[in-house]
C-alpha cells in the first residue's frame, strides 16, 4: 500500500497506565504503540532535524508518557508528551508506517542509541 492511500485508523485509544496507543484500522487489524516509540520516532523537526539535516538522537524516554491526543484536521494526529514535547504532528501514512514496521524501527533506534552511548533511562 502506498504512503499516499495509507488507511485512515477507524478507532484511536490511549492506555494511560500502559502508555501505549492503540490504533484500529479495518475490523481487525490493530496495533499497540508505545510511548517511548512514539517519542523517539516523533516527526518533529526537534527530532528529525530542520530541512533534513542534524536528527537528534532522543535519549532518557523510557518512562515518558503520552498526556494528550488530538486530531490534526483530517490528515493527522497531534501528541502532546509527557516531556513537553508536542510539536510532531502524525500524519496517518506516517502513523501505519510505524505500525507496519515497527520492529525494525525500533531495532533501528536502539542500535543508534548503543552506537552513541546513549540511554533509554
Amino acid at each position: 500500500m502506498s504512503a499516499l492511500h495509507a488507511p485512515i485508523p477507524r478507532q484511536i485509544q490511549l492506555h494511560q497506565r500502559s502508555a501505549t496507543l492503540e490504533l484500529t484500522y479495518g475490523e481487525t487489524e490493530a496495533y499497540v504503540l508505545e510511548a517511548e516509540f512514539l517519542r523517539v520516532l516523533s516527526p518533529s523537526a526537534e527530532v528529525r532535524g530542520h530541512g533534513g539535516k542534524g536528527a537528534v538522537l532522543q535519549t532518557g524516554k523510557r518512562l515518558v508518557r503520552i498526556d494528550g491526543v488530538e486530531a490534526a484536521g483530517n490528515y493527522a494526529l497531534k501528541l502532546t508528551f509527557s516531556d513537553g514535547h508536542d510539536s510532531g504532528i502524525y500524519s496517518w501514512p506516517y502513523l501505519y508506517d510505524l505500525c507496519q514496521n515497527k520492529e525494525r524501527y525500533w531495532e533501528g533506534y536502539l542500535a543508534q542509541l548503543k552506537a552513541a552511548n546513549g540511554s533509554r533511562d
